[in-house]
């Protein structure tokens, strides 16, 4: 019996700040996969170790978690004013499903040094020494994302002593503007707030009525209070993802959110989308140990915040999510904004559970409606291997 040899394929295994990724050139990939489809869908589904039962993905390039099942797609751009254009699959670890609806806001660090790397960059915009200026277009949103990314000697500075909760060693510092973060094509009219409203009261069967503030901005968040879902604020992954009935419960909140935000017109629905919206819950500061056993200080923190990622609590926080917590701590009357103390404020730094992080937003209000220049945030980046990967050739 004859057995298709396996292809390989041009590709570059990064961190961008909290997550890991498998980056591909556009171009490198197999004709039928340049195309968005089932072809592509099938390729990175099989370079990451997807669909699989036993949940490990022993035999691809995941990692297990939906911070290391990711992959992103890079071409030079199409869009005036822009560098490259990136595209983002979130890949379901279990199921043979990527969810192109949302970006991922940490390996966008990642991408400009790539973009660089692989020549997608015009050589005149790359200083010898300095910074080098990377402007994104971010596909799957259809945002831009400004990346600084450190050049030495005319090459990427990927190691430096820049610290970032949640990742063990320190590297170069990547500074990122996420520009008009609101997303226009999502909810109700483009509207940064679906329903109108920054506080809602969001009725969920089985589980209660609660105030929430539904945005998109980053990328479609719900935030809720702690103390109404019955948390503190302080937990760690252990104690969030051990617990099925928790993990039920916040996939049940997030579905009936994801209706009222109108991003879905069924529950049923919440099951063919599941790396948007996001669900967080917050509180005002208090200390605690993060998962590294490293204390966190009440009095140096604006508020606590932890959030969902495709069903689970995630170990840090996910970059679109900071964007949202940081334009939602700018407008006054936010959930995120009364647990940081309320009133105007252009940056918070938020406790989560491998430690705190800070990012900033402006906010203006104009004719009554909340709109979001950018935010502002810095991460690392690292280039982890490169070369080809491997999958069967059927």
């Amino acid at each position: 019996m004859a057995h298709a040899a396996q292809i390989k394929i041009p590709a570059t295994y990064m961190r961008g700040g909290t997550s890991k990724g498998v980056f591909f050139n556009l171009n490198d990939l197999p004709e039928a996969a340049q195309l968005p489809g089932a072809a592509r869908d099938a390729l990175l589904l099989r370079v990451i170790g997807s669909p699989d039962p036993y949940e490990k993905q022993i035999d691809g390039m995941g990692g297990a978690t939906s911070s290391t099942s990711k992959t992103v797609i890079l071409s030079k751009s199409i869009k005036a004013d822009h560098d490259v254009d990136y595209l983002f699959g979130q890949v379901s670890i279990d199921k043979p499903f990527i969810d192109w609806s949302g970006n991922c806001g940490n390996l966008s660090a990642a991408v400009g040094s790539f973009a660089i790397s692989a020549g997608l960059v015009d050589a005149g915009r790359i200083p010898r020494n300095g910074v080098a200026v990377v402007r994104i277009w971010q596909v799957n949103i259809g945002k831009t994302i400004i990346a600084h990314v450190p050049i030495t000697e005319g090459q990427v500075q990927e190691t430096g002593d820049f610290e970032l909760d949640g990742v063990t060693f320190p590297a170069a510092e990547v500074q990122l503007e996420f520009m008009d973060p609101a997303a226009e094509e999502e909810g109700a009219g483009g509207s940064m707030f679906p329903t109108g409203n920054l506080v809602d009261d969001l009725e969920v069967p089985g589980v209660g009525t609660f105030k929430a503030t539904l945005i998109n901005a980053g990328i479609p968040t719900i935030f809720v209070n702690a103390a109404d879902i019955g948390y503190t604020g302080t937990e760690l992954q252990g104690d969030i993802n051990s617990d099925p009935k928790a993990l039920a419960m916040f996939e049940t909140i997030r579905a009936y959110g994801a209706v009222r935000m109108g991003l879905i017109q069924r529950i049923d629905e919440a099951a063919t989308r599941q790396h948007t919206p996001k669900v967080a819950f917050v509180a005002a500061p208090a200390s605690y140990t993060a998962s590294s056993g490293k204390p966190v200080a009440a009095a140096d923190l604006d508020l606590l915040v932890r959030a969902l990622s495709m069903g689970k609590l995630h170990h840090a926080m996910m970059g679109t999510a900071a964007v949202a917590i940081g334009t939602a701590a700018a407008i006054p009357g936010t959930l995120v904004n009364l647990a940081a103390g309320g009133g105007a404020r252009s940056a918070v730094r938020f406790g989560h559970p491998s430690g705190a992080l800070r990012v900033g937003a402006e906010a203006t209000q104009v004719n009554g409606e909340w709109t979001v220049v950018k935010a502002i945030m810095s991460r690392s980046a690292r280039v982890l291997m490169e070369g080809w990967v491997r999958i069967p050739g059927e």
